[in-house]
């Protein structure tokens, strides 16, 4: 059982998740306080400790990043809710936690209560919101961490130095300019799906490269290219033109810079 505290300044907002918790997943999550501000949400978690919050993003005194300016050590998951996609909600997903658009209908938060009992058994991780934070408070368009799930845990790791991706099964193995290599438990899709596009491409059913580490490519003997790091991969055929253009496309905006 999930005791939770629910942190929203809009009274009709807190009562329907209220309502829709108590009414479907009683089994699964208790309510234990709603809070119409940060600082009262402060209160509420340090006096019930939550394993779980429901936190609004936008609120008029202080929005609900503010929240985690309280605390040193975050003890409890956090899903936030938010009426808006924005720049913010990316934040929230590059940093491998939930959220939940406004209205909240019971399915959506069915799926996110599905997710919170596969990780149940892990304790949260202060890494995830540290990622977030910092993502956050970029001063560009770019994020600079992703926080990727791992079989132990989440590895924080900065978008600029992933060189390539390798498919591994349902896993998918990161290689970093630091000579690491990191076994991930997400697959390559989905990690196509995470990383920015405009410097990442997947060649290869089994590869996505970053851009900025292409040292050459050759179209002798098949299509391939090879890495900074000396690393020789293959180019699909069949995306060989687009990845042309993609390459292009980044030498270009280097050439800008």
């Amino acid at each position: 059982m999930w005791t939770s505290v629910i942190i929203d300044d809009e009274r009709r907002s807190r009562e329907t998740l209220q309502k829709i918790i108590e009414r479907y997943f009683s089994g699964q999550i208790s309510v234990v306080y709603a809070a119409a501000s940060v600082e009262e949400g402060v209160s509420a978690i340090k006096k019930y400790n939550p394993g779980l919050v429901f936190l609004d993003i936008e609120m008029p005194e202080e929005n609900g990043f503010k929240l985690f300016n309280y605390f040193d050590y975050y003890s409890f998951e956090v899903i936030f809710t938010t009426a808006y996609k924005q720049y913010a909600i990316d934040a929230i997903k590059y940093s491998a936690l939930d959220y939940l658009l406004k209205p909240i209908n019971y399915m959506d938060l069915k799926e996110v209560i599905k997710r919170l009992e596969e990780k149940k058994n892990k304790v949260p991780s202060n890494a995830q919101i540290e990622t977030f934070l910092s993502n956050l408070n970029a001063n560009s368009a770019e994020f600079n961490k992703i926080a990727f799930p791992t079989p132990e845990g989440y590895e924080l790791i900065r978008v600029n130095n992933i060189v390539y991706c390798q498919a591994e099964e349902n896993y998918s193995r990161i290689f970093t300019n630091k000579n690491e290599e990191i076994t991930v438990s997400k697959s390559l899709k989905n990690l196509e799906n995470m990383l920015p596009e405009m410097m990442f491409f997947r060649i290869h059913k089994s590869y996505i490269v970053n851009l900025n580490y292409i040292k050459s490519y050759t179209k002798l003997n098949g299509y391939k290219v090879t890495l900074e790091n000396g690393v020789r991969l293959d180019v699909a055929t069949r995306r060989n033109e687009e990845f042309l253009k993609a390459l292009t496309r980044q030498n270009g905006n280097k050439d800008k810079e």
